[in-house]
């Protein structure tokens, strides 16, 4: 009697398990891939758009036939000081008058999403998270100052970026290939700087952010372009003489092609 007791609370036991077992939830998460990692541009370089691949790992099938899963890629620039400055017109002459510094901005910010980023979440969202040409951190090297200039020169930045096309959104540029894999599309301005940029992809799901992950890409200059930039990094003392001769000899040499006689 008290073996079939035994039995029936293990069968129990096991009846009340296999539904907990079965209604795991799934931990979604992003993967993203760049190959190749490193970019050579020319002085001739125009812009281009770089192709990002990446997936969902145990993606739940129903949320993907519903299509709630969102996907935003970034690709961030190298993060360098940068100085905005207010010109004012005194007695006929245009002046810089005010400035500010910010530490740390990105130089190129490149935004793709499955959808306007409007409609994926809510502001606050982007905001914690610093996703967005218009949600990016602009950290003041004086935070002191009065918070309605360092907004106004916060503002100018950003519009200052974007107009140069530094700063760009592709809204669609995430496009889904199956239930799992994903391809996006951002973009390279002209003058986007050389050195290490960021990829990183942010998951969400019905509104909710998930998780991210990142790869890195290096771009570099290729040819003479790439020698007078690691000369001018690595040696500048020595860059400097070598434009102030090259200046020299060119101003010589065009004195006696055009003097008059």
């Amino acid at each position: 009697m008290r073996a079939l007791a035994a039995n029936f609370l293990l069968v129990l036991a096991l009846g009340v398990a296999t539904p907990a077992i079965a209604q795991t939830p799934h931990q979604e998460s992003v993967q993203i891939g760049l190959s190749p990692d490193r970019i050579t541009i020319t002085a001739g370089f125009s812009g281009a758009d770089l192709t990002i691949f990446g997936s969902l790992e145990d993606a739940d099938p129903q949320v993907v036939r519903q299509g709630r899963y969102d996907v935003v890629v970034v690709l961030e620039g190298p993060a360098r000081p940068v100085v905005v400055r207010r010109k004012e017109r005194v007695l006929g002459i245009w002046i810089n008058l005010e400035s500010e510094t910010f530490e740390n901005v990105p130089i190129s910010y490149s935004v793709a999403s499955t959808r306007p980023l409007q409609d994926i979440t809510q502001p606050e969202s982007y905001k914690r998270l610093s996703l967005g040409t218009n949600n990016i951190y602009m950290q003041p090297a004086e935070p002191g100052q009065n918070p309605h200039t360092i907004a106004e020169f916060t503002r100018a930045l950003r519009e200052r970026k974007a107009a140069t096309g530094l700063y760009s959104e592709n809204p669609g540029g995430v496009q889904f290939l199956s239930p799992s894999l994903f391809r996006a599309t951002v973009r390279l301005a002209p003058d986007v700087p050389v050195g290490t940029h960021k990829a990183r992809a942010f998951l969400f799901k019905n509104g909710q952010f998930l998780n991210e992950s990142s790869a890195q890409l290096e771009i570099r200059k290729s040819g003479f372009e790439q020698t007078v930039f690691r000369l001018a990094r690595d040696h500048g003392p020595f860059y400097g003489f070598l434009s102030i001769m090259l200046a020299m000899v060119t101003g010589w040499m065009g004195r006696i092609v055009f003097r008059k006689d």
